[in-house]
């Protein structure tokens, strides 16, 4: 008898600080470990399924809108609504699920075009309250944010990013269109325990390589502080450019904040 099988793509919200990102791991906490558990309670008895992220994130990183789709063979979920509440109420504090909608089989997570939203989140200056730690950076050092602001918006448009990544394989493309760069003030997240200024890094694109996000916001950094100027930002980021960069940004400040399929 043919399987029959059905689809669906399910928004997650997670905090990465106590996690060792997305993928599962042997020996460590991640967020498709725990969904995986999480789903041997949630799930009938007798069910088949299985899932799979449309991106991993790195340990420590947070999201406000990843997504991951749920494959489920013969039978169908009876009530999207209550599969949801009874999901959250079973997952750890950190993790949440806020959305699920069915899908046909032409749709995969993986290859479906979509565009991510990066924030980062960061404040210079005096340390941060320790509550701040789980999804802001600080550095304790001052930085031009002026010049910061203009070194982001050179990121925008079409550019190669071998120079802001970190092994890869020889058929990745580093030709990457960044549709939003720049650097604002953080009015994404607000606590009583926030600094008084605190800044956000915001960075879409449709594909990201390993570590590109936290290069991009270390080589601001290292801007900020006068360690580069204007020109060798912009000459980084021509194609057989030598300037490598190698200060990747904490991983804490860094949010997946949503995700749009076409």
């Amino acid at each position: 008898m043919q399987r029959v099988r059905f689809y669906y793509v399910i928004k997650v919200q997670y905090l990465g600080y106590r996690l060792h990102g997305w993928q599962k791991q042997p020996n460590v906490k991640t967020v498709e470990g725990l969904i995986t558990k999480t789903l041997r309670y949630v799930m009938p008895s007798n069910s088949k399924y299985k899932i799979l992220g449309s991106s991993r994130t790195d340990a420590m990183v947070s999201s406000n809108g990843s997504a991951f789709e749920l494959f489920v063979d013969n039978e169908p979920l009876e009530n999207l609504e209550a599969f949801l509440l009874l999901f959250n109420q079973n997952l750890p504090q950190d993790i949440r699920v806020t959305d699920i909608d069915e899908v046909d089989n032409k749709f995969n997570i993986i290859k479906h075009s979509k565009i991510k939203e990066y924030a980062y989140l960061f404040s210079f200056g005096t340390k941060n309250h320790p509550f701040c730690a789980p999804f802001m950076a600080n550095f304790q050092f001052d930085l031009d944010i002026e010049l910061m602001k203009k070194g982001a918006q050179l990121f925008n448009g079409m550019h190669n990013f071998k120079n802001y990544c970190v092994r890869v394989s020889e058929k990745s493309t580093f030709e990457r269109e960044i549709l939003k760069a720049e650097i604002g003030d953080n009015k994404l997240y607000t606590a009583n325990f926030f600094p008084k200024h605190s800044y956000v890094f915001h960075i879409h694109g449709k594909g990201f390589l390993r570590y590109q996000v936290r290069l991009m916001m270390g080589a601001l950094i290292q801007l900020g502080r006068g360690e580069f100027n204007l020109e060798q930002i912009e000459e980084s980021l021509k194609e057989g450019s030598n300037l490598q960069m190698d200060y990747i940004a904490p991983a804490s400040g860094l949010i997946l904040q949503n995700m749009h399929f076409e």
